[in-house]
């Protein structure tokens, strides 16, 4: 696997080395042991599978708080996405500032998304399927999340926003005065 960081210390790109034949493709996606000599120690706890019917569905800004923090290691399986992470870290040099990048069942990227991180996606493509490994157990009690299109952010999405939860559309904006809740 070849890890890359992002501008946002400890999150990373991680992109599988494919071996391919006349059979297909074959990738190792996680292993213990390259991970941790990446830093990156981690114990998945829960699994998660968000699947999309169509192009322009937004899922986020998702994020859960003290005690829960949770890493995220994330993959399109199916389709594409554009996949937003941001800094939630108050005492950051990069904290509000977001990353967004492809993934998609073509590049078989993943994004390993530390604790304390806020996550959402987009969906380019329609019948896309996204595939989580979690650190933590949902709780709905830590659970938090802000607006796409909170100013704190800019966020640039590349395409139209045509599908999103009642939920995701009623989060209030992120108060970075007020920490991350």
């Amino acid at each position: 696997m070849i890890f890359t960081e992002t501008v946002l210390k400890g999150a990373f790109v991680i992109e599988p080395e494919p071996m391919k034949d006349e059979r297909g493709m074959f990738a190792r996606v996680w292993c213990q042991k390259e991970f941790e000599a990446q830093g990156l120690k981690v114990t998945w706890v829960q699994n998660n599978l968000s699947v999309n019917s169509r192009k322009g569905t937004m899922r986020g800004m998702h994020y859960q708080v003290a005690p829960h923090e949770e890493v995220k290691l994330v993959q399109c399986t199916m389709g594409a996405i554009y996949d937003v992470i941001a800094d939630l870290r108050p005492t950051s040099p990069t904290y509000c500032h977001y990353v967004g990048v492809v993934l998609s069942a073509e590049n078989h990227r993943m994004l390993f998304i530390p604790e304390t991180f806020a996550h959402g996606f987009l969906t380019l493509q329609d019948k896309s399927e996204v595939f989580y490994h979690m650190s933590a157990f949902h709780a709905p009690g830590s659970a938090c999340g802000f607006r796409w299109d909170d100013p704190t952010f800019c966020i640039e999405w590349p395409e139209a926003i045509t599908s999103m939860s009642e939920k995701d559309r009623s989060w209030p904006t992120f108060l970075p005065d007020r920490g991350t809740l």
